[in-house]
């Protein structure tokens, strides 16, 4: 009879736990028979004392198997797709990739998060677009995909509700950062939508969790073993975060950052991401024969207005009305005609002549959370419009008195010290040399394992 202190006693010991004892303490978690100070006492047990690889495949698959488990029509298996981002500033990616990734023939049940702390979340900023539902069920979510090709929404309560008890106790017990605690949370999520194929991106940098590349390196192989044992082909991509992703940053000005990018007109550090993402998971599914191929393919999908169409459909499909979806993808919008608008803007000013050399994007993105566009606690409101604007890029040019940034706010209004902080984020030298890895975000890519079957 296995007994739930002993657990915690072995694993609080250094002990390798069986593959039947974390099964046990993933149904005891589930079905409550746990209580929260044993639940916390394990997870700081497996926070001081790590847990080996098998270990760590067989928390996953426990947590996967805890919910529902999707599954999708036999034509589909080849074609289901997703990402997930350890966490950015400015990171709209899912918003341009998972339209273009269905324009290229993919399926992509997106499950997305909410944002908390400086990181923002793709569901907050979806919801900025009145009526936008981000709450599916398994079979709303597979009629989307059969209409649509792609959806983004919220994590069910049917799925993986292990880990619902498990991520609000890491956060409540500090063991957030345990490299087996965020394995376990991210690849169960995706086992459970039954992917063919998963790219992760994996941040590193001043505005990262991880602040240096081999650190996040460490992660993304973790997470790839994790989602290569679960049958997913699981690639990774490790990117540079220190300043902003695209030049928004804030729920509704990202939006209409990503329906720009959507029509042609996307920063060049936005669509490096999207195409190296989408391109890989092409790769992976066989639509295109290399990775420079499936660039080719997501990029022209957003050029060509292909992945713009998708949107809109998916916005449709996701309780948007036909004629707000229509109105934000047209060619010439006014987009606060629909999105919400700030009552107030400020510029700052650049205090000396010189290139950009970069933006502190950690300062930016938490100045702007205690503006109100971001939560320091889960379920707390947030307000859709605060958010600022980048009017310079490194490597240009600026003389004194230059606008820099461009707030949006509301109340409260940003004080003396945070005006300081922000000020102080901008970084200018007196050469282009300086500038940051000439905007280019992508420091390394990791393929699949060869050998994975999918399921």
């Amino acid at each position: 009879m296995l007994s739930i202190v002993d657990l915690i006693r072995k694993k609080r010991d250094g002990g390798q736990l069986t593959d039947e004892e974390i099964k046990f303490f993933i149904e005891s978690v589930t079905t409550k028979r746990m209580q929260d100070c044993q639940i916390g006492a394990m997870l700081m047990a497996i926070w001081q004392r790590g847990m080996e690889a098998a270990e760590i495949r067989t928390l996953t698959r426990g947590m996967m198997v805890s919910g529902e488990v999707m599954r999708w029509p036999d034509g589909w298996k080849r074609l289901m797709v997703d990402k997930h981002s350890t966490g950015g500033v400015g990171d709209k990616v899912s918003l341009v990739l998972a339209p273009a990734l269905a324009a290229c023939g993919c399926k992509v049940p997106m499950i997305s998060g909410r944002g908390l702390a400086h990181t923002g979340g793709t569901l907050d900023k979806l919801e900025s677009i009145p009526g936008f539902n981000v709450q599916q069920s398994a079979d709303q979510i597979r009629t989307i995909l059969a209409s649509v090709g792609c959806c983004i929404v919220g994590q069910t309560e049917m799925l993986v509700p292990a880990d619902r008890v498990l991520y609000a106790l890491r956060d409540a017990t500090s063991t957030v950062d345990s490299l087996p605690l965020i394995t376990g949370s991210i690849i169960s999520k995706k086992g459970a939508e039954s992917l063919s194929a998963l790219v992760l991106d994996v941040k590193f940098g001043g505005a990262a969790l991880y602040k240096d590349l081999q650190s996040a390196k460490q992660l993304a192989q973790l997470l790839m073993e994790a989602g290569n044992s679960l049958g997913i082909r699981t690639g990774a991509v490790l990117s540079r975060m220190d300043g902003t992703i695209g030049r928004c940053v804030g729920n509704s000005l990202e939006v209409i950052e990503s329906l720009e990018t959507l029509k042609g007109n996307g920063p060049d550090d936005l669509m490096e991401l999207v195409t190296t993402l989408g391109g890989m998971l092409l790769e992976m599914t066989n639509l295109a024969p290399g990775l420079s191929e499936g660039r080719k393919q997501i990029y022209d999908a957003v050029i060509g207005g292909f992945a713009l169409s998708k949107f809109e459909a998916m916005m449709t499909a996701q309780g948007v009305a036909n004629q707000t979806a229509r109105m934000l993808c047209s060619a010439h919008t006014d987009y606060y005609s629909v999105l919400r608008k700030s009552d107030h803007q400020l510029e700052l000013k650049t205090p000396i002549d010189g290139v950009v050399v970069g933006v502190d994007g950690l300062v930016l993105a938490q100045v702007l959370q205690k503006l109100g566009a971001g939560r320091s606690k889960a379920g707390e409101p947030i307000n859709h419009s605060v958010g600022a604007e980048l009017l310079v890029s490194p490597g240009q040019t600026v003389q004194t008195g230059a606008s820099w940034l461009r707030i949006h706010y509301e109340d409260p209004a940003p004080g003396p010290d945070q005006i300081n902080l922000l000020q102080k984020a901008l970084s200018v030298g007196k050469n282009s040399r300086e500038a940051e890895h000439g905007c280019t975000l992508v420091a390394e890519v990791l393929q699949p394992h060869r050998d994975v079957v999918s399921n």
